[in-house]
């Protein structure tokens, strides 16, 4: 069942997720920034309510009434405790200044219920108030509002509540705490605690612009790292899949993956293995192809003496002449079979030997397993056939190769088989070892005649058989998986007389070491 999927770009889902991640961060940032000032606000509050409730207890110790005389002399007395504050007011229950410290610090005698504390000085001269009618006026529509004020702050305010007020005021900031002072359990009146903080704006401003550059430096970033991954690593993804489909679709590959093929990444390595399996592809698909047209080619000449026999036969009453015919009859479908029996074989091997794992062996001990179950051979009993290993290690270098047992056993057993069937009674199969830096070689050499074939190539071709008859029949194809499964080991195969000045040939076998 055939799987669609709608495409969709990992660099549009990565840019989507960043879109989201981006929305709760900035939701995150505008809460937080929100909450910045208040909770500043809150602890400068707090201090208030601390300088507010000492006070209490202070004025309750010293035993002071709460009224303008005593508090008064009161703040006068205790005016250090306030020296860090823009200003402090004392309210009885009605709203009526009883005492500020701004007034204080011009005139120890005069306290008002107007001016910028909501009141005016009751000790001002008659004629001055005659002489500035204009100004007095002004000053008392300036009391009845800031007194206004008071009342509705003071009307609004629940028991044992502060009021918190912000104000901002010639460039600068106030923080303003109204809170009961309490005596004894009963409120007696208010205090008012005013104190300069643009420290808190400061501090405000900071940590937004602090937000401000730590988020534009992580969207910097995401949209490099998109740029880079999009460029090194998602076009070229692209390209392969393209590449992948064109193969599919049996077009010419689609674009060039040459560029990718010397990276050092997974991206490298991807490009590489995908080019391996495409040529592993290709050459498997060739010789599928190749395969079937050579096996068509055996199966149609049996098939004809078939045919042709088997109509013989049916015009024949002559018995020597019957049985000669079903004799051919006999003889081709045994080819027949053998063919297909051989040609199944072969692509089920192939098959395997992709999918098995290969191993560190040690070719000695390959060769001398080998050797030791042709010794129970009943062709090597009755040609009494002698096996003679030579191993030549010149410089030190050890028989590893890296390879499937099975397999290269199966090329041995083929080698030395074809070689024992070639071999006269009484001879010897010599097998040379020889180890290099790089390679291992393996060289089977006979006895036999030798090869008649100038090209000896050609004996490893699908179906090529030039075998006389006396060495008996085969299909044609063991020398071609002998090649194949040595290709697929990174080795080389070779056979040719023998050039030792001895009569016989020889088969050799090239492994890289391990």
């Amino acid at each position: 069942m055939k799987i669609k999927k709608k495409s969709s770009s990992i660099l549009n889902r990565f840019l989507i997720f960043n879109f989201f991640v981006f929305i709760i961060l900035g939701l995150f940032t505008f809460f937080y920034l929100k909450a910045i000032q208040p909770n500043l606000v809150k602890q400068r509050t707090e201090k208030h309510n601390v300088i507010i409730n000492n006070t209490a207890n202070h004025i309750e110790r010293l035993q002071v009434s709460f009224e303008q005389n005593s508090i008064k002399d009161f703040l006068l007395s205790t005016r250090f405790l306030f020296q860090n504050l823009e200003r402090v007011q004392f309210y009885d229950l009605n709203g009526i200044l009883l005492a500020d410290t701004n007034v204080i610090d011009l005139d120890q005698n005069v306290f008002t219920k107007s001016d910028k504390i909501f009141q005016e000085n009751l000790n001002t001269d008659q004629s001055l108030i005659e002489k500035n009618t204009d100004q007095e006026k002004s000053l008392q529509e300036e009391k009845q509002k800031k007194v206004g004020e008071i009342d509705n702050l003071i009307s609004n305010k629940k028991p044992k509540q502060e009021v918190t007020i912000q104000i901002k005021e010639n460039n600068n900031f106030y923080v303003k705490t109204l809170n009961d002072v309490i005596i004894n359990g009963e409120i007696l009146g208010y205090i008012i605690v005013t104190e300069q903080a643009n420290e808190i704006l400061v501090a405000v401003d900071e940590r937004k612009n602090f937000i401000l550059r730590t988020v534009l430096i992580i969207a910097l970033v995401i949209a490099i790292f998109s740029i880079f991954l999009n460029r090194y690593v998602l076009k070229p993804i692209g390209t392969l899949v393209e590449y992948t489909r064109s193969i599919k679709a049996k077009d010419e590959p689609y674009g060039r993956i040459e560029k990718f093929l010397y990276r050092s990444d997974e991206v490298g390595l991807l490009s590489r293995s995908l080019s391996e399996m495409t040529q592993n592809l290709q050459n498997r698909t060739k010789n599928a192809e190749d395969s079937s047209a050579d096996l068509a080619h055996e199966i149609r000449n049996p098939l004809a003496s078939l045919k042709g026999a088997s109509e013989l036969l049916d015009n024949t009453s002559d018995k020597e002449e019957r049985k000669k015919l079903i004799s051919i009859l006999s003889h081709d479908v045994e080819r027949i079979d053998r063919l297909i029996t051989d040609y199944s074989k072969m692509l089920k091997d192939e098959a395997s030997l992709s999918r098995e794992k290969m191993k560190v062996l040690n070719l000695i001990d390959l060769v001398k397993d080998v050797t030791e179950e042709f010794n129970n051979n009943k062709s090597v009993i009755e040609k009494n056939i002698r096996f003679k290993i030579i191993k030549e290690k010149p410089n030190g270098h050890p028989f590893s190769v890296s390879g499937v047992r099975s397999r290269l056993e199966q090329v041995m057993a083929n080698l030395i088989d074809n070689a024992i069937s070639f071999s006269p009674k009484g001879g010897q199969i010599s097998i040379n070892l020889k180890s290099t830096k790089d390679t291992v070689s393996l060289t089977i050499k006979d006895q036999g005649p030798g090869f008649k074939e100038t090209n000896t190539e050609r004996i490893f071709k699908r179906f090529y058989s030039n075998r006389p008859e006396k060495f008996g029949e085969h299909s044609g194809l063991g020398l071609n998986i002998v090649k194949n499964i040595i290709e697929m080991h990174d080795g080389e195969i070779n056979a040719s007389n023998r050039k030792d000045n001895e009569r016989g040939a020889q088969v050799k076998v090239t492994l890289p070491t391990r």
